[in-house]
């Protein structure tokens, strides 16, 4: 077996692996189990002293390491995000692709496993995907993630994975209860739970999440969306009047490739919705149901 190594700087106090080029051979340390993990939406609230213009990887494991290599700044999402950390229970885990010519790249933590030796944080990266709109600035794609605290050292594997998906949610902008705003995001490698989803505020990607661990489920699901939502490739469709007399709605986001498809169905059964809508609605109901 052999592990993809990252170039990795180390901000914690405890060794990590050392630095290779990807060609030793894997120590077997038994077998693997899940570490849980917590998304961390890092630019709502801080920014990088020094941009990374390689790959690398940091953990860090105490405040004052944070200042020292990131600074705080005032929330800059269109929703409360919460900054902190508690470095006595967890660390922060992050990677960076280093310098990108354009947008449309990015890295991501898919899974994160531990064994008897050291915990393997499986990543992949994406490049713009075919007649995707990209502008031509430079970026420095990076993700991290929370994780329990930890004395063992860590290595990071590069994998393949597709990288389209789906979000479903359920919404109701009139309720306050906390069951009113659920949102899940489907890949072929994990499930994401977004926790605090607020009222029409659907970029996902200023929210902590969960991740649960199952392959497999994005094409699964894929085969359930009815052929004339397939076809709108890119467009936004809203049927029925979703929540206008506080009954809700479900929310549906496909995608594939350069492509963003999304659709809101309300939960009342309207004249614009065809028997296959109406099926697919309740089958998203239950995938929500069965994700709780």
């Amino acid at each position: 077996m052999k592990k993809i190594m990252l170039g990795l700087f180390v901000a914690f106090g405890f060794s990590a692996c050392s630095l290779n080029d990807g060609n030793n051979t894997y120590t077997d340390c038994g077998g693997n189990t899940l570490v849980n993990f917590t998304g961390f939406p890092f630019s709502c609230n801080y920014s990088e002293k020094t941009q990374q213009n390689n790959s690398a990887a940091i953990v860090i494991g105490s405040e004052e390491k944070m200042n020292e290599y990131f600074t705080k700044h005032a929330n800059s999402c269109s929703v409360a995000s919460d900054p902190n950390i508690d470095f006595t229970k967890e660390y922060l885990v992050g990677i960076f692709a280093g310098a990108k010519p354009t947008t449309g790249y990015k890295i991501v933590i898919s899974s994160i496993v531990e064994n008897n030796c050291e915990i393997v944080v499986n990543y992949y990266e994406k490049a713009p995907a075919a007649g995707e709109n990209v502008t031509q600035t430079p970026t420095y794609p990076y993700d991290f993630v929370l994780i329990p605290k930890t004395t063992k050292g860590m290595i990071f594997n590069k994998t393949n994975e597709n990288t389209d998906n789906i979000v479903i949610g359920s919404f109701n902008n009139q309720c306050l209860s906390s069951d009113c705003q659920k949102f899940y995001q489907i890949n072929d490698y994990n499930t994401l739970k977004f926790l605090n989803v607020a009222a029409n505020q659907y970029d996902f990607g200023q929210y902590r999440y969960i991740p649960t661990i199952k392959r497999g489920e994005y094409t699964l699901l894929l085969k359930s969306v009815p052929a004339e939502i397939l076809a709108l490739k890119g467009q936004t469709k809203t049927y029925g009047t979703p929540d206008a007399a506080d009954q809700g709605g479900i929310y549906f986001e496909l995608r594939q490739g350069a492509s963003t498809t999304k659709v809101y169905i309300d939960n009342n059964d309207t004249e614009d919705q065809s028997s296959e809508i109406k099926l697919f609605k309740k089958t998203i109901q239950e995938k929500i149901t069965s994700l709780k």
